[in-house]
């Protein structure tokens, strides 16, 4: 059962694999520099040429504006991996309101791009041109025509399509229109899922792992060792008690059965999720793999919806060549509650297996996702650069090598173990604890500038302040401890280039959530049951912490816009901040925009209009500065019972309000078709509930969109100030149909957010 060598029959030998595994990826760009991420079968210098394009619009190339070369750092003998900068070659930058196209040559094979995907396929296209290279426009100079998408939670085996296809079409729509196209993509949390991996998508994983590493990591124990080829679905057990994870707790054993291991798991997740040149043509069924009745079912139910994210896997690697992408981690990057509180630190970074998963995930991490995002943290006498080096000594020498990778923690940021209790090393910030980080750690977090308009991106995993105490280990932590708040925020804030109209903040997990959301977290902590519903990722439960962050934005800008995900449902909420002080007003939205692929039934029934029956009401909250107290004004009505306390004067306050969704409108993009079979009474089945459940009426409910989603972000800036969130989605009545829901926000304060509340 689950033999490797039965997947071999299955995937591509080494022969027939392509150069090219993955990619190429866009990363990071500017005027003056651009990041190209891709993954190779063999090594070599890669070179980078972005060329000009005649009339800005695409088609025709024009002389080459910037050129760079990089070395592929060798992950094993068939695995390279590489981010390559070109820098100008003259005085000449690259501009706003242009098209650019790029290519890259492969020197060792002396092939271009181009030959080197029509060796793979001639059939594929990573272009919407003639000329079949890949193009990109950077942010424009009037913010009238930014367009930034986003999204998050892209989850192989989660249900409905995948939506991150939709970006393909977004781009084929307005590729000549430097104006027109996405400019730039964040991904904000849980790229790859560590922990909830079907089984069919590991034993694809272990397939490409002994592909491409051709070894198997030794894993360290509480007592000993175990080599990591653990068979699918046969890991919770390993993964709670030697790992310490906390995704299968709470009747949850399924959600860690193929959790991910050895970094060699880890790298190959990536390179399924990105591109689909190691997916096979189809998946075996749990009948050919003589699996039990009730496990061949759950491993057919995961392969169909696996075969589903196959089968848009090559628009989305068109989509990720095309658009600058960056990335954020969030905790299933790595696995379920990474870093959650202090409580998890210490089950799990105590625990020899543990510490080696997360060490393996956020190398991962640092390889695949952190790289493109700042590449001047890989550039040459990096941290960055030595941190490649080491993993590459370490990789290569068949996970032998310790000592590089025990180095490799420095530069991760992995604290140290405390040799007298076995726990991780903590170190004080101010009056909250933080895990101890090397000097030379890479910063996961960064900013990304445009021409009018600034992205500042936070890490809330890696730095954040547990409140010190043996009776607090589950106690919910701030998302960013003193320090991380300076670093990450405030000193970006406070050096504000002057043309900047535009502030955009992304947070993984969000500002404000549902009210249900908040009562269920509330009565889980009340029991300590804080695992099971992510209790402590929700800014609003530690109001230090929530209070310091909308501080410090309204205080230095008067309008920002937040781009969030994580809860796996689009929508718009708009803050008013009254600061008494200043009598100033600050509007900040938050847009959210999950899951890309992790539908669930929950989210599905709040997408309708049974959750306008029970609609978000308008919140007002008093807060003071000396303590960071916050209170909630009842709401009004003849309800009331009593009056608020005697409150001393207020430093400022707060209104939040949750925004309309406005009616979907179908869209004349067409997508693959399903596969799935059915007789002829499941034909009539499925035929009563589309006309009850997926009726389009039912479907428009007034507040979020609950299915898969992409949103692309639109700027209204020239006549009034507001934001306009466009989320796609595909409805269950068309399942080859996409249509868009929209969020219109203001950004302008009007008579009713000047008002100040002294009712209370």
């Amino acid at each position: 059962m689950f033999e490797l060598d039965f997947a071999d029959q299955y995937l591509l030998n080494l022969e027939q694999l392509p150069l090219i595994i993955a990619g190429p990826i866009l990363r990071h760009t500017q005027g003056d520099e651009v990041t190209v991420w891709l993954a190779l079968k063999k090594p070599g210098a890669i070179a980078l040429k972005v060329y000009e394009t005649e009339d800005g619009r695409g088609s025709i190339l024009g002389q080459v504006l910037l050129q760079g070369q990089r070395q592929t750092v060798a992950l094993s003998q068939n695995l390279h991996v590489v981010a390559v900068t070109a820098t100008p070659l003259g005085d000449r930058l690259l501009e706003p309101d242009q098209v650019y196209a790029y290519d890259l040559y492969f020197q060792q094979e002396q092939a271009s791009l181009i030959s080197a995907i029509q060796a793979e396929n001639p059939d594929c296209s990573l272009s919407y041109f003639p000329h079949q290279l890949p193009t990109f426009a950077l942010p424009p100079t009037n913010i009238d025509y930014l367009k930034i998408v986003h999204g998050s939670c892209r989850k192989p085996h989660g249900g409905g399509r995948d939506t991150l296809s939709c970006l393909d079409n977004l781009i084929q729509d307005s590729a000549s229109l430097a104006s027109g196209r996405p400019h730039q993509l964040f991904l904000t949390g849980d790229q790859i899922y560590g922990d909830d991996v079907a089984d069919p998508m590991l034993w694809l994983i272990q397939g490409v792992n002994r592909l491409l590493f051709g070894w198997t990591e030794e894993l360290p124990l509480q007592q000993g060792t175990i080599f990591s080829d653990i068979p699918p679905g046969k890991r919770t057990e390993i993964s709670h008690l030697e790992g310490g994870m906390t995704a299968m707790l709470q009747g949850k054993e399924e959600k860690a059965k193929s959790h991910l291991f050895s970094f060699g798991e880890y790298a190959s997740a990536y390179l399924l999720a990105w591109s689909p040149v190691l997916v096979p043509a189809r998946i075996p069924s749990g009948k050919s793999l003589k699996l039990g009745r009730q496990q061949a079912k759950t491993w057919d139910q995961e392969s169909r919806e696996i075969e589903s994210f196959i089968r848009d896997s090559s628009s989305v690697r068109r989509a990720l060549a095309n658009v600058s992408v960056y990335t954020i981690c969030d905790d299933h990057d790595i696995s379920d509650d990474w870093y959650l509180n202090r409580e998890w630190c210490d089950r799990v970074l105590g625990k020899p297996l543990g510490k080696r998963i997360v060490q393996n995930g956020l190398l991962a991490y640092a390889i695949f996702q952190a790289w493109g995002n700042t590449p001047q943290h890989f550039a040459s006498g990096t941290g960055g650069e030595r941190l490649l080096q080491l993993a590459s000594e370490w990789l290569q020498s068949e996970g032998k090598d310790l000592s590089a990778k025990a180095q490799c923690d420095r530069y991760l940021g992995i604290p140290a173990t405390d040799t007298a209790t076995g726990l991780p090393q903590l170190q004080q910030d101010q009056d909250v604890m933080i895990l101890a980080r090397d000097k030379q750690a890479i910063p996961w977090h960064y900013q990304v500038y445009g021409t009018n308009h600034e992205v500042i991106v936070l890490d809330t995993r890696s730095w954040r302040g547990y409140p010190p105490g043996a009776d607090n280990k589950l106690a919910p932590p701030m998302l960013l401890s003193p320090l991380a708040f300076q670093q990450q925020l405030r000193t970006p804030l406070e050096s504000q280039p002057s043309h900047i109209e535009a502030t955009v903040v992304v947070l993984p997990t969000n500002l404000v959530a549902l009210g249900i959301i908040d009562r269920i977290q509330q009565f889980e902590l009340s029991r300590d049951r804080v695992f099971s519903t992510d209790v402590g990722d929700s800014w609003n439960f530690h109001q230090e912490a929530f209070a310091t962050l909308l501080l410090n934005l309204c205080r230095e800008r008067d309008r920002v816009i937040i781009l969030s995900g994580d809860i796996h449902y689009s929508c718009a909420v708009r803050l008013v901040h009254w600061d008494y002080d200043s009598c100033s007003t600050s509007i900040l939205v938050q847009l959210t925009s999950s899951a890309i692929k992790n539908s669930e039934l929950v989210t599905r029934i709040i997408h309708t209009k049974l959750k306008s029956l029970l609609p978000e009401k308008t919140e007002r909250w008093l807060g003071w500065n000396k303590s960071y107290q916050q209170v909630k004004l009842p709401q009004p009505g003849w309800w009331r019972k009593k009056p608020l306390k005697q409150l001393s004067t207020p430093d400022w306050q707060y209104r939040v309000e949750w925004c309309k969704r406005q009616p979907a409108q179908s869209l004349p993009w067409k997508t693959q078709p399903t596969s799935k079979k059915s007789n002829l009474w499941s034909r009539l089945i499925n035929r009563l509930v589309t006309l009850l459940w997926r009726n389009p009426w039912l479907q428009e409910g007034s507040e979020v969109v609950g299915r898969n989603n992409l949103s692309l972000v639109k700027f209204r800036w020239t006549t009034t100030k507001a934001v306009v969130q466009e989320t796609y989605w595909h409805p269950p009545w068309n399942d080859r149909g996409t249509v868009k829901s929209s969020y219109e926000v203001s950004l302008e304060a009007d008579f009713q957010d000047l008002e100040q509340t002294t009712n209370y």
